[in-house]
């Protein structure tokens, strides 16, 4: 049994949930959770119940309200937690286990020892902010707890909120940040903070006129409701926007004064909570044997381009984004088997068609050009693939094979449709599996920005300088959407790149079968289709939360199959909603139902699309190919059998065979293939808009 706090005051058993109805034993019971395992004297509990002006009986009256309370725990079969009578008040006992606020600020006091992994200390942050589901104590009726607890337990969320999204800026990942940060801003208009950070993702993703609106519309609610100016922070925020300049990383002294448990640490029942900050880098530099190296920066293509973050030892991000900028450490392979504690987060970058339009010193999330090696992100929300996580976990954590070969990469190819999920799998299971690879684990990043696809000898040049000298032991790389197996060949040689030490392990995702790189240098392959249904729902309930989800099961589930089950339609899906937490998710589904493609985009990042994964996925095709395959998704489902109808004719089984391999047709039935409904939908859309502009002509 579980006590929960941060939301309406409940009782949880596994996925069964009891609310408490408003009264008294419930405001004595949230008196006593919120200083768990401390003694609160009966006065303070008399004024929790009954507030200020007390009964002249309040004295006896609260001793009933704790029988009433223990006789609810046994109806409720709550064991291992007791109301103590202690002398000059009472005292309940609970853990982390038993408590949703002692769980919280748990992850957070962890989080704290992990400012040296910016990806690491954010994904347990958000693990932590996952506990608080809906209004605190809505169902608890008490006036002095309202005023007294409420809003110092608010203000420790809305302390790691800040720091969350200074995490995301830090790493680079202005889209994401920015869908936190719109909401925070407009259901919290006078927590200037917000607004600063809200400013600064804007201006780093390029949209400078944006930003520049929105200081004007803090700057005037600032004036008009509460008679004062922005404050100095967002004032040179403002003038560094005018002017155009870069918004350069911090010193080492404000990024460990930003860091979660430095200045305002949250432990037990403090009403502090974490720092906050922000960095960007336009210089990349290596470290070898304590040397900083700089390089150009890096930043290879897939989502959000990312900063690096100040070199030294404590790469957190920090708040004032006026200081000077100054090198930034590369990602290179440590010896520490946890998730790779790297100087700099993952490089990553602006999708085709994402705005970029601020000048080049706008900072962190402006494109540049890029070597496309970094550590390995953390996957946020990461929900299904049990059995092929668990498959892949096995198979890289087997011991390195010996004999002649035994200095040739162990290689794992996961391969499927874009945008199905391979690259977020191999990323988690790389996460999982630190401790088999002491040497490290990085990501390369195997296409450029543009789509165009480094060669191997790009990639072990980069990798040499990522590397310098390895640690001791195997060393675990993921090459990221490999577009063909001659691509891939070189780096899987006996011997490996460059840097690397014997038992390396080699995961590769790729939107092709890569079938002749299996057959010429063995290796598993981990094919990935849509998601089960319980796999999106399960998605749902990661990202929107238990209680808006669990709410409404039945729209829950009838979202899920408007998207196909389609794990990146389901990402975005997520995102929009989480923007909308008013929006309910019955409405949600007609919303969405009338136009998916042209919904399941990001309005403020247009390179998240489903329609643009689609679209870059068609260019990448032989334009022979590419016409057949929109024969295909144009015409009934029989043109995928093997004879077809009689009309049209077989459509060669070659020609089936290398669009299955490039991702685009999913196993049967009717017949051995077929073409995913939002993916067919989007080939019949695109040739009407093509058809109505010829008929214009």
């Amino acid at each position: 049994m579980r006590f929960q706090l941060l939301g309406p005051l409940a009782l949880a058993d596994g996925p069964d949930t009891v609310v408490l109805q408003p009264s008294k034993p419930a405001n004595l019971l949230a008196a006593l959770l919120l200083n768990a395992n401390s003694t609160v004297s009966a006065g303070y509990l008399q004024r929790a119940v009954w507030g200020e002006e007390q009964p002249a009986t309040a004295k006896a009256a609260l001793q009933t309200c704790v029988l009433r309370l223990r006789r609810l725990f046994a109806k409720h079969g709550v064991t291992g937690t007791a109301i103590e009578a202690v002398p000059g008040g009472y005292r309940i006992v609970a853990g982390p286990p038993t408590l949703d606020l002692l769980a919280y600020r748990d992850q957070v006091r962890r989080a704290t020892a992990m400012d040296r992994d910016p990806e690491a200390e954010l994904y347990t942050l958000r693990d932590a902010l996952s506990l608080w589901q809906g209004a605190l104590l809505a169902n608890v009726r008490s006036a002095v707890l309202h005023r007294d607890e409420v809003p110092r337990l608010a203000e420790e969320r809305l302390r790691v909120v800040e720091r969350v999204c200074d995490l995301l800026l830090g790493l680079g990942r202005c889209g994401e940040a920015l869908v936190d940060l719109w909401t925070a801003t407009r259901v919290y208009p006078g927590h200037e903070r917000f607004h600063e950070q809200l400013i600064e993702a804007l201006y780093r993703s390029g949209r400078q006129s944006q930003a520049l609106a929105e200081y004007r519309r803090v700057k005037d609610f600032l004036r008009e409701e509460l008679g004062v100016d922005p404050s100095p922070s967002l004032r040179r925020l403002e003038l560094s926007i005018l002017r155009g300049e870069e918004l350069g990383p911090v010193g080492q002294a404000a990024l460990a004064a930003s860091a979660p448990g430095r200045a305002a640490p949250v432990v037990a029942a403090s009403a502090e909570a974490v720092g906050s900050g922000s960095a960007s880098g336009a210089v990349v530099s290596r470290v070898v044997r304590g040397e900083t190296v700089p390089q150009p920066d890096a930043e290879p293509p897939g989502s959000e381009p990312a900063p690096a973050p100040a070199s030294g030892p404590d790469p957190a991000p920090a708040p004032d984004p006026a200081t000077i900028p100054t090198p930034v450490t590369a990602p290179a392979l440590t010896s520490a088997p946890a998730p790779v504690a790297a100087p700099a987060p993952a490089p990553v970058t602006v999708p085709p068609g994402a705005a970029t339009g601020a000048p080049s010193a706008a900072g962190a999330c402006a494109p540049s050009v890029d070597a496309g090696v970094g550590p390995v992100p953390g996957v946020p929300h990461f929900t299904g693939r049990a059995a092929e996580a668990e498959a892949m976990t096995a198979r890289l954590t087997a011991p390195p094979s010996t004999g002649p070969a035994d200095h040739r990469a162990l290689a794992v190819v996961v391969s499927g449709a874009p945008g199905i999920g391979k690259s977020a799998l191999a990323q988690h299971v790389a996460r999982q599996v630190g401790d088999a690879f002491p040497a490290g684990r990085l990501l390369v990043r195997m296409t450029r920005a543009d789509g165009e696809p480094r060669t191997a000898g790009e990639v072990s040049a980069a990798l040499a300088d990522a590397l310098g000298a390895t640690g001791e032991g195997r060393a675990l790389l993921i090459l990221d959407d490999v577009v063909d197996a001659d691509q891939v060949r070189p780096l899987l040689t006996p011997g490996g790149p460059p840097g690397t030490g014997p038992g390396l392990a080699v995961v590769v995702t790729s939107r092709m079968g890569l079938g002749g790189l299996i057959a010429t240098h063995g290796g598993w392959v981990q094919r990935l289709t849509a998601f089960t249904e319980a796999e999106s729902y399960g998605l749902l309930l990661a990202a929107l939360g238990a209680e808006r989800v669990e709410a409404e099961p039945e729209a829950a589930h009838r979202l899920t199959a408007v998207c196909g089950h389609f794990p990146a339609a389901l990402r975005i899906l997520t995102a929009r909603l989480l923007t909308r937490p008013g929006l309910r998710l019955a409405d949600a589904v007609d919303w969405l139902g009338d136009d998916p493609l042209a919904r399941l985009t990001l309005t403020d990042s247009p390179g998240h699309s489903v329609t643009g994964l689609f679209d870059r996925a068609l260019d990448r095709l032989d334009p022979r190919l590419s016409q057949a395959f929109t024969h295909l998704a144009q015409g009934p489902p029989e043109l995928l059998a093997d004879g077809g109808p009689e009309h049209e004719g077989p459509v060669p089984e070659a020609v089936r065979e290398q669009l299955a391999d490039a991702g685009l047709l999913e196993d049967g039935p009717p017949g051995p293939y077929r073409i995913h409904g939002l993916l067919r939908a989007h080939v019949r859309r695109t040739a009407r808009i093509r058809d109505r502009r010829t008929e214009k002509v």
